[in-house]
């Protein structure tokens, strides 16, 4: 295996820091740097492209970090998809990783890299070959050579970009608060909601400008009233309500949390609290979940577009509309109802209220939609626990290491790991559904982003503070520090 452990430890990497600890302003700078440099190539637009089928799928683009039709289309989208792939062949046991030891933790590290790259390349190819990001299909016809060019080139500027995220995320990871891609989520979730509520400018919908209306919900709502508009006023208000509805609410389960009581072993009288939060695993599997509803419906849209181009009755046509109707679904066809895409795409509940829109089907698929979120979470989160070293086994033997131990119980690790157990993992199956369920019922609402990413950015900017307020208290308290050290 010597082949395979040189690849791994020649894999490009941002280094780490040579300080045990860095500052709080070493922290800031590097955070804010790699987020000025993200919305800078969120603006630098694909050279050659001509046809963007992906821009309708606003969504999309947010929770994937992305900004289609720039250099940065592909956004966190390989990052994310190689960790779902890993997290399901570990969970499984197809391919195992001792994440205990530091080989092993290196090792899942440098696959999860490698398969990094390769879903850049797969996935920037898929794009671009299947239709999503295209040159100008006229060339196609007159000058077939320079169209295969064109294709080519825009590939390698994705595969830029994606390698580009890539490093990114580990800038900031490595030298900056949380990670890159909960800090892509959401810096593109706060850029929505600020342009949907306050934009005056007006929409534009296939190519013409429309003059009556605005973006922004806030201008919209005044216009309605004064237009004396009362179902459009509606609309607006809910839509900000929700959306306030869906911080609150979000910041509240955040806040959810059990304190177990540690003492010193050796100095009496001393002790902390160990703080499990409710949302025990944070906001990873809801981010895993989501960016699997994200591809499922970029899927579909590119085998709808495959299907769309091809004519006849080959074996062929036959076998990629069967993909594109059953197995995936479609949008806007005679087909439409069918497959992955009606489970993950779900209706304006508040909005169907408003209109007396809301028919059976439409329940039919609230319905699946809150299963199929609550479910992916639940066994995502399942997943993030044994991985990321927050199984009772794990939280015990840190426990143990600092010096602590609860009052009234011996002082040995399996003790600790039993009472532990009661704890982790029914916090981690009902926080899960009810994380689950709360952003499952949050996107059913007309917020002014989709509730999913509305209720990631609450999560991320929740636990973003908490890294942010015990770094400030390390650096202002450096008896604090020599502590935490």
């Amino acid at each position: 295996m010597a082949w395979y452990e040189t690849i791994l430890n020649n894999l490009p990497e941002v280094s780490s820091p040579t300080q045990k600890k860095l500052s709080f302003k070493e922290k800031l700078k590097w955070t804010l740097i790699i987020l000025g440099l993200f919305f800078v190539l969120g603006q630098i637009a694909l050279f050659g492209l001509s046809q963007n089928e992906l821009s309708r799928f606003e969504f999309l683009s947010i929770i994937l970090g992305a900004e289609f039709g720039s250099v940065i289309s592909l956004g966190i989208g390989p990052i994310v998809t190689a960790s779902i792939v890993l997290q399901l062949l570990n969970g499984s046991g197809i391919v195992k990783f001792d994440l205990g030891s530091p080989e092993g933790r290196k090792n899942f590290q440098g696959i999860q890299k490698l398969l990094s790259i390769f879903f850049v390349i797969f996935e920037g190819s898929i794009y671009v070959f299947m239709g999503g990001l295209s040159p100008d299909r006229a060339l196609q016809a007159t000058a077939p050579a320079l169209f295969l060019q064109l294709e080519f080139l825009l590939v390698f500027q994705l595969c830029l970009g994606g390698i580009l995220i890539m490093f990114m995320d580990e800038v900031v990871s490595k030298w900056g608060f949380g990670s890159g891609v909960s800090l892509f989520i959401a810096a593109g979730v706060s850029k929505q909601i600020f342009v949907r509520a306050f934009s005056w400018l007006h929409p534009t919908v296939g190519g013409v400008v429309n003059t009556e209306t605005y973006v922004g919900a806030i201008p919209e709502l005044f216009r309605s009233l004064g237009a004396q508009d009362p179902q459009t006023a509606i609309l607006m208000l809910s839509s900000i309500v929700a959306t306030i509805l869906v911080f609150a609410v979000s910041i509240y389960v955040m806040s959810m949390k059990i304190e177990i009581p540690l003492s010193f072993g050796r100095i009496r009288g001393h002790g902390i609290r160990w703080p499990l939060s409710f949302t025990y695993t944070s906001n990873i599997p809801v981010i895993l979940v989501a960016a699997l509803m994200a591809n499922i419906q970029l899927w579909a849209q590119l085998m709808q577009n495959w299907a769309t181009s091809l004519t006849g009755e080959s074996i062929k046509t036959k076998i990629v509309n069967f993909f594109s109707i059953w197995i995936f679904g479609q949008n806007s066809t005679q087909y439409s109802g069918h497959g992955l895409l009606q489970w993950v795409n779900p209706p304006n509940l508040v909005e169907g209220i408003i209109k007396g829109s809301l028919n059976a089907d439409q329940i039919g698929a609230i319905v699946g939609y809150i299963i199929f979120m609550m479910v992916g979470v639940v066994i995502f989160a399942s997943f993030w626990v044994q991985t990321a070293g927050m199984d009772a086994r794990s939280q015990a033997k840190q426990i143990m290491s600092s010096g602590l131990q609860i009052p009234g119980f011996r002082k040995d690790q399996r003790v600790l790991e039993r009472l532990l157990n009661r704890y982790i993992w029914p916090l981690t199956i009902m926080g899960a559904l009810a994380v689950g369920f709360l952003a499952a019922l949050a996107d059913l609402t007309g917020a002014l982003s989709r509730g999913t990413g509305i209720l990631l950015t609450v999560m991320i900017i929740y636990k973003l503070y908490e890294d942010i307020a015990k770094q400030h208290m390390m650096d202002m308290h450096p008896a604090m520090r020599k502590f935490m050290e």
